[in-house]
């Protein structure tokens, strides 16, 4: 993970971004995200509930977690992006640990999505 006013860094491999909105001030080049995933984070609705008061951190995991089990196409593309080489998760918020972020980079490192073309007996 990695704040989006980070510069970028050839150890990043593929960069996502994974907030809803684009960055304020910046520009795609300032970014460098190879790829804009904006439903993956949270919606609308839950973001402006958090408002990124730590005091509602753990209700807005809680929140955000069933978001993404909704999503399980997203969850299952950012693994094979993982799968495939380094992944940095880009979000814009000011805290390195309060962030939408921290959230899909919990879930991926918790499981492993396995692959629908692969059938299993």
């Amino acid at each position: 993970m990695k704040r989006a006013r980070e510069a970028a860094s050839i150890d990043d491999g593929m960069r996502v971004l994974v907030d809803r909105l684009w960055p304020r001030g910046l520009t795609k080049e300032q970014v460098a995200a190879d790829l804009w995933l904006r439903d993956v984070a949270p919606s609308d609705a839950l973001r402006r509930w958090y408002a990124h008061e730590p005091s509602r951190w753990a209700v807005f995991v809680q929140k955000y977690r069933t978001e993404l089990e909704q999503r399980p196409d997203l969850l299952r593309l950012l693994d094979d992006l993982r799968r495939s080489g380094r992944l940095t998760l880009l979000y814009h918020a000011s805290d390195a640990q309060h962030n939408q972020a921290v959230v899909p980079h919990q879930v991926l490192s918790e499981r492993r999505f396995s692959d629908p073309r692969i059938q299993r007996s």
